[in-house]
């Protein structure tokens, strides 16, 4: 008799859900917007479950009830107190299967580590930084940029301003970031767009890292060492995670997730520079399926099922269900 599992990745962004069977096959997908519980509430949270769930299993033409395990990686689940809230959320859309719960990081982790174990670091709008040693003892980061975790692409964004506003002040070098983003706010001059900066009459966040990349790509130092900057940042939360995990002798591949690693090669070369100097037997690997496929992977461990032994098919089958 064929079992069946779901995976469930919520974020700050977008929500999905993945159902696939025990041999590995990707047979539902759904997907819906913003699902962090902190962000939304622990009621609009369960509605975005029951929406992507529902979408899922409709799609692999198979009941709720029909669930053997299912695994679920919460953006914003970072401390142990949110859990019985969590868990009753996700209870409420009637799931009476074996479930497990951890942040996004870790379902990101076991998507793309090849031994299951290891760090994950995930960049986006923000970033994030989680990991497992190999007893599944685990490390992490707050989650929190005001906290000394930020950059991600709003405070890449962010940097990059700053580095505007030192041009026009005379205390930094020139650099073609300034006309770049006079051009994307639509201003006048660079003074023009400082003024609309500062009186909040425009806002320039992480939809703008794209411009700061491609001025990087043509060669603009200033806008390098931004990235360089994100790079070093990124790899300061994968050496804490390191650290508290005792992983500086051991080889572990460290997990690149998230659309902000595609934005420029320079993060992961400085990042690893930054991780390799703590522990050299570090593997940079990029994140090649969605992070609900970890969910899955979850679930199964959690139903019973060896996900190890499908591990590959499975990611297989996603693709070709999502192409």
């Amino acid at each position: 008799m064929r079992r069946y599992y779901l995976g469930v990745d919520v974020g700050a962004t977008k929500s999905q859900a993945l159902v696939a069977d025990d041999a590995g096959r990707a047979l539902g997908f759904g997907e819906s917007g913003p699902g962090n519980p902190v962000s939304i509430g622990y009621a609009s949270f369960a509605e975005v479950l029951r929406a992507i769930t529902q979408k899922a299993l409709s799609s692999a033409e198979i009941r709720l009830d029909d669930i053997a395990g299912a695994g679920f990686g919460i953006g914003g689940y970072d401390w142990p107190s949110q859990r019985e809230p969590i868990l009753d959320a996700i209870h409420s859309i009637g799931l009476k299967a074996p479930i497990e719960v951890v942040n996004d990081a870790l379902i990101a982790l076991l998507a793309g580590a090849s031994e299951g174990w290891g760090v994950a670091v995930v960049a986006g709008t923000s970033c994030n930084c989680w990991g497992w040693d190999q007893d599944r003892r685990e490390g992490r980061m707050t989650g929190f940029a005001w906290l000394g975790e930020a950059a991600g692409g709003q405070e890449l964004v962010f940097k990059a301003q700053q580095a505007v506003a030192l041009e026009w002040t005379r205390r930094g070098p020139p650099t073609r970031l300034t006309p770049a983003f006079v051009e994307l706010a639509g201003a006048r001059d660079t003074t023009d767009l400082l003024e609309r900066l500062t009186l909040k009459r425009i806002r320039l966040g992480a939809e703008a890292a794209p411009v700061v990349f491609e001025v990087a790509a043509g060669g603009d130092p200033v806008a390098q060492a931004v990235i360089r900057w994100a790079g070093c940042e990124l790899g300061s939360l994968a050496v804490g995670v390191i650290r508290q995990l005792n992983l500086e002798a051991q080889a572990f591949d460290v997990v690149l997730a998230g659309s902000f690693f595609y934005g420029s090669p320079l993060l992961a070369v400085t990042m690893g520079e930054v991780i390799h100097a703590v522990a050299p037997g570090a593997r940079l690997a990029r994140l090649q399926v969605p992070p609900v496929v970890g969910g899955v992977l979850l679930g199964m461990e959690t139903g019973g099922t060896k996900a190890s032994a499908i591990r590959e098919a499975l990611f297989v089958s996603t693709a070709e269900l999502l192409a």
